[in-house]
């Protein structure tokens, strides 16, 4: 995978769990089929929405091998490689590469809190040594408990094959200035969908983001609408996808929500792997309510 492959719309897929916690695996297949025909450039496994937190290395690589061959070459199979330690996220990638993944996504030294950028630089210098794959940073000051400045990204930039970076930081300045300092080297990918169309606009690539799959045909246009002048058109999608994160942002604990509203519109989520609850009756009538304002149509 190159820089110039990660573009458009690359959902982070849920993992299906039962109520006793194993993977349903032609659940996790119906679903990769699903965000491919709603038009997924890429698909990426064992990230946040996955339950990464939950998952051993065994099953990192067992569910990018499933989404390989349901891909059966459609997309390319991006595989999540988060961990606190390097020899964790080494253990994920080597399950990622034995299983077809065409790049990893990793983040910094993840619950560390702080660190000094040696130390930063020194994790994604020894993570592309270990791992013969290129590498998509993720920026998630909420998931990672510390954030990349700019600066940090160009130093990565110096010292491992990134292609492209999952930006998830909640503040336009720093997007601002990554897209006019970096557009040209990498590929920028939004997270949160309120910043999808201005920084498609301003020169970032796509989304790794959640909630656009829940829009039907038009998320196939979103990044063409983004290219375009604000009309009706754009300030609805933008509107739409703004009170969609939003809602599934603020209700219950993450991904229990997501699953939720899945399981609403037909597709097998499941339900979330312990320590995460199931969406309460008041989550599902809260998800409802925003459905019916949105026209989303539910079961």
């Amino acid at each position: 995978m190159q820089k110039q492959d990660l573009h458009g719309f690359v959902p982070a897929i849920v993992t299906p769990f039962n109520k006793a916690g194993d993977i349903m695996e032609d659940d996790f297949k119906e679903i990769v089929n699903w965000l491919i025909v709603q038009g997924a450039t890429a698909i990426c496994v064992s990230g946040d929405n996955g339950e990464s937190w939950t998952l051993s290395p065994e099953e990192r690589g067992r569910l990018t091998k499933l989404a390989v061959e349901t891909s059966a070459g459609r997309v390319p199979i991006i595989t999540g490689v988060s961990a606190p330690t390097l020899k964790a996220s080494l253990a994920y990638c080597h399950e990622a590469k034995e299983n077809g993944a065409a790049a990893i996504l990793a983040m910094p030294q993840t619950y560390v809190i702080k660190t000094t950028r040696d130390e930063l630089l020194t994790r994604f210098e020894n993570l592309a040594a270990g791992c013969d794959l290129p590498i998509i940073a993720y920026n998630s000051p909420r998931r990672a408990g510390l954030s990349m400045s700019v600066d940090d990204i160009g130093a990565i930039l110096d010292v491992a094959p990134i292609i492209g970076i999952k930006e998830s930081q909640r503040d336009f300045f720093h997007h601002t200035h990554l897209i006019e300092r970096f557009a040209d080297r990498m590929s920028i990918m939004v997270g949160p969908c309120h910043y999808i169309l201005p920084a498609i606009g301003l020169g970032a690539k796509g989304f790794i983001a959640t909630g656009p799959e829940f829009l039907g045909d038009i998320t196939k246009c979103i990044s063409q609408i983004a290219t375009q002048s604000p009309n009706d058109e754009y300030k609805k999608l933008h509107y739409d996808l703004t009170v969609l994160y939003e809602l599934l942002m603020s209700t219950a604990t993450w991904p229990a929500s997501f699953k939720a509203a899945l399981n609403l519109i037909g597709l097998p989520a499941g339900v979330p792997r312990e320590p995460v609850n199931v969406a309460t009756r008041a989550d599902i009538d809260k998800i409802k309510k925003c459905f019916n304002s949105l026209n989303i149509s539910y079961q």
